[in-house]
């Protein structure tokens, strides 16, 4: 056996990963699974694939170690393996954010537009969560927030923040955030509060990058 045979074999495994994450519904599932544990069936309707296909993308996911499952009953029951499977993903977008001119036009023509502002970090939206001077907004669906959210966070629905306006406090700073640095329920979200007067901010990223970090969350409890 060459001396390189053992390296060739280790690229391949590693290769397998890669070619695993190389599709954009099996990122969207992985966004989704970043907030929780998921069913295939719930999984299928956020993602707006059928049964059937998100079955054989998360087949093919846990073929390739970024996803564990379990049944519960009728139901078989998805979650990222570890906090690694987000670092790699964050990893994928970061030199895709560095390196593609796509990814700037893409930026730039909607993201940039409702919001250019420099988002708030993760240390320093948890030390004021700490001191009690932001109101965090959760403004993914209430199935994702009852999951796990932010300490302290007030969940409401994009679609409800119209509606809702009056939850708010109109003085103290709004940080919204949602499933990831590009989801754009919090864009949209700063966008409607910044033309009703608030001071309204975002979260650098979303929910699986601050877990992946360690920091601390309000997480339902499984029996």
């Amino acid at each position: 056996m060459s001396s390189e045979s053992p390296k060739r074999a280790l690229l391949e495994q590693f290769a397998l990963v890669a070619r695993t994450l190389g599709h954009p519904d099996r990122l969207e599932i992985l966004e989704q699974l970043g907030q929780g544990a998921c069913s295939v069936e719930a999984l299928a309707q956020k993602a707006k694939l059928t049964v059937a296909t998100t079955s054989q993308h998360l087949q093919i996911m846990r073929r390739g170690g970024l996803v564990a499952a379990r049944r519960d009953g009728k139901f078989v029951i998805y979650r990222v393996s570890d906090d690694s499977v987000v670092e790699a993903f964050t990893a994928f977008r970061k030199v895709a954010e560095r390196n593609l001119a796509e990814v700037d036009r893409i930026v730039a023509a909607y993201f940039a537009e409702r919001d250019a502002l420099e988002p708030v970090s993760r240390e320093e939206l948890l030390a004021r969560t700490r001191e009690g001077t932001v109101t965090v907004l959760d403004v993914r669906p209430p199935d994702e927030f009852a999951t796990a959210h932010l300490p302290g966070a007030v969940n409401i629905p994009l679609a409800e923040l119209e509606n809702r306006l009056v939850d708010l406090d109109p003085v103290t700073e709004i940080v919204a955030y949602c499933r990831g640095p590009w989801c754009v329920l919090s864009f949209e979200a700063v966008a409607t509060l910044r033309k009703r007067g608030f001071k309204v901010r975002r979260l650098e990223d979303g929910l699986p990058e601050w877990r992946a970090a360690g920091l601390p969350l309000e997480e339902e409890r499984s029996g």
